[in-house]
């Protein structure tokens, strides 16, 4: 069983961050693609000052009308500069607060497509690289989103999901399957403990995968999100994990 991990929600969506905030270390802020603005930003930011919970980017596709979940055509160009500047205007939100960004997990289908793709994984990749090489690279564990990370010199964290179903090849089953999400909390914790305890996690269809758990996941824009996340933090600490956001140091880059 392992001792520590992260766990990280995507915030600034629109949904409600303060109640989920004080359970969770990182949190992954909408740069105003799928969700929110440069105020939501803002407020977002000093909501995670204010609970110590680690800044950052969750850049994604232009696509406000489909919540940034849809795949749309892209180009390496269009990509790059798309997380780029996304990435880039967190930051420069952030400095004006005295704060840092310590990470990138890119949302929705960005990240999907990601994970199954190594030249838009090696795009991105670079995007997050030419913004400042320090800050960690959050992918699907075991994709191609960490492993273009690594190949690039970038600290890397390998990510699992609470409440996604997974497919029997390590990704995440596709939202428009009726089982994709996990609706409720035993089912969730179920899963959370399984994978933080054997390392590994049942598939919808009953395999079972080996997965590196660094940082775990829990969607805000559910009802029910700052349930979840008391109740994930509660039982991790009962089981005697720390929760703790990855070091933002000086450390040289692992895979």
């Amino acid at each position: 069983m392992q001792r520590r991990i992260d766990f990280n929600c995507d915030l600034g969506e629109g949904f409600d961050d303060a109640a989920i905030l004080p359970f969770v270390s990182s949190a992954n802020i909408a740069c105003g693609m799928h969700a929110g603005d440069e105020d939501t930003m803002r407020r977002t930011v000093a909501l995670c000052q204010q609970h110590d919970v680690a800044i950052g980017a969750h850049p994604s596709f232009d696509d406000r009308e489909g919540f940034g979940r849809r795949e749309l055509p892209w180009t390496p160009a269009d990509v790059y500069t798309l997380v780029l500047d996304q990435v880039i205007v967190l930051a420069e939100i952030a400095a004006g607060h005295g704060a840092q960004l310590t990470h990138v997990k890119p949302h929705g289908a960005l990240y999907n497509m990601a994970a199954r793709d190594p030249v838009l994984a090696e795009t991105i990749a670079r995007a997050v690289n030419d913004a400042d090489p320090m800050l960690f690279l959050v992918g699907l564990s075991g994709s191609a989103l960490p492993a273009a990370g690594a190949a690039l010199g970038l600290r890397v964290l390998h990510e699992v999901f609470a409440e996604r179903r997974y497919d029997a090849d390590g990704r995440l089953a596709p939202r428009d399957r009726p089982d994709a999400v996990i609706q409720t909390l035993d089912d969730a914790l179920a899963q959370v403990r399984g994978i933080v305890r054997d390392g590994s996690v049942i598939a919808r269809t009953g395999e079972r995968i080996t997965l590196r758990a660094d940082t775990l996941c829990l969607h805000g824009d559910r009802s029910d999100a700052a349930q979840f996340a008391r109740a994930m933090h509660d039982a991790l600490r009962a089981d005697g994990i720390e929760i703790a956001a990855p070091i933002h140091d000086d450390r040289p880059a692992s895979a």
